[in-house]
């Protein structure tokens, strides 16, 4: 059994350097890899291009980041609750490539099996087709995406064990599975860390072959984008 185990946050991000390609798990500020995030701000790297659903709000997740301006160019599938996304990419001072949120996760997904290139009806006769190829299938119009070629893949679980075996917890369990193993090293951040062989193995959603480091966060805010209650009677 290869231990995949790494004693903080520091370590875990050893390598990551200015101008490389991340890709960050979540869905808004859901199974985020809050460690992670706050680290790369400590350690001031930049030039990023970063590959996330969304970017978090304006003083959480990514959100960070790009107060700092350590993001040359967001991927992702819309903008969401952060204002200061928006206002860099309005004004020019962000690139941002937005992507129809179904074709992020299936470049994500065919980066992580191996799969260089792919046909996709969505986009089809929008912005989001220029510039590339195009070919029908069964009578309908299909645009070739390709898959993400990403240095780091950043993901959180709930629980995870030393051999890099991971279970998530809910609607953490959005982009992270997809981008285990899709990037050149992948990172994951868990909340609980158990000895190798502690999971039920038919509990593990995703195989520690696709995790290179693994190591146990602290201090999880888990935020909440948009809270809302019902009004007293």
């Amino acid at each position: 059994m290869i231990n995949k185990k790494v004693n903080n946050v520091q370590e875990a991000l050893q390598g990551i350097e200015n101008g490389m390609t991340i890709m960050l798990g979540g869905f808004g500020l859901c199974g985020i890899p809050e460690n992670s995030i706050a680290e790369l701000v400590n350690k001031e790297t930049t030039n990023l291009t970063c590959i996330s659903n969304n970017a978090g709000v304006d003083d959480f997740g990514l959100g960070l980041l790009l107060q700092k301006r350590q993001i040359k160019k967001m991927i992702s599938s819309y903008v969401g609750e952060n204002a200061e996304f928006e206002r860099q990419m309005l004004s020019g001072e962000l690139e941002v490539d937005l992507i129809p949120q179904g074709t992020l996760a299936e470049r994500c997904r065919a980066a992580q099996a191996g799969i260089p290139a792919f046909f996709t009806p969505a986009g089809y006769g929008t912005e989001v087709a220029e510039g590339k190829e195009v070919r029908e299938f069964n009578g309908k119009m299909h645009v070739m995406e390709h898959a993400f070629n990403a240095d780091f893949a950043i993901v959180k679980a709930w629980k995870g064990d030393e051999a890099g075996n991971l279970v998530f917890k809910g609607t953490a369990r959005n982009f992270n599975p997809c981008m285990a193993g899709a990037a050149k090293i992948t990172i994951a951040e868990v909340e609980e860390l158990l000895p190798a062989g502690s999971l039920d193995p038919n509990e593990i959603h995703i195989p520690g072959i696709l995790v290179n480091r693994i190591f146990q966060g602290v201090k999880y805010e888990k935020r909440i984008e948009q809270r809302t209650v019902r009004a007293k009677n």
